[in-house]
Formats: structure tokens, C-alpha cells, sequence
């Protein structure tokens, strides 16, 4: 909103992702859900490197560790073995 948008714009910008997401759901294959939460995960902790890049923004500590954290889960969520 600070960026002068209006209603209409942000609320795409909700429901899209949340689209995205939900049509996993409905994929015949259980492990199709992992590429969007892997896709998920490296989005936000790559959030902090564009912002950097773009905006001039200077990550501190805990949105380095966020990102640590979440890049964690990408690889749980890859990586872990499977029966």
C-alpha cells in the first residue's frame, strides 16, 4: 500500500500465489507438492539478495538466519530420504 496500489492490485498479488499453491493439491502425484514448497522456500531466501541488489536494502542477522532457516527446509523438504 505504501507504494500508492490500489486494493485491487494488492489483493492479486495475495490470491496468485495462494492459486499457485493450492493447484498442487490437485496433482495426481503426493510428491508434486515439492516443487512449489522448494520453489517457496528459495523464493523468500532469495527476497534479501534482490533487495540488496535493487533497493540498496542492508539484511541484518535474523533475515540472514530466516533465510538460513528456510533454505533448510528446502532441503528437508528435497532431500530427505523416501520409502
Amino acid at each position: 500500500m505504501r507504494g500508492g496500489r490500489g486494493p485491487l492490485r494488492i489483493a492479486g498479488g495475495v490470491i496468485a500465489p495462494g492459486a499457485y499453491g493450492s493447484a498442487a493439491a490437485f496433482r495426481p502425484d503426493p510428491g508434486s507438492g515439492r516443487i512449489p514448497a522448494a520453489h517457496s522456500g528459495a523464493f523468500t531466501a532469495g527476497s534479501p539478495i534482490w533487495g540488496m541488489v535493487m533497493d540498496g536494502f542492508r539484511p541484518d542477522r535474523r533475515d540472514v538466519a530466516g533465510a538460513l532457516i528456510r533454505l533448510t527446509g528446502v532441503a528437508v523438504i528435497m532431500y530427505a530420504p523416501r520409502g
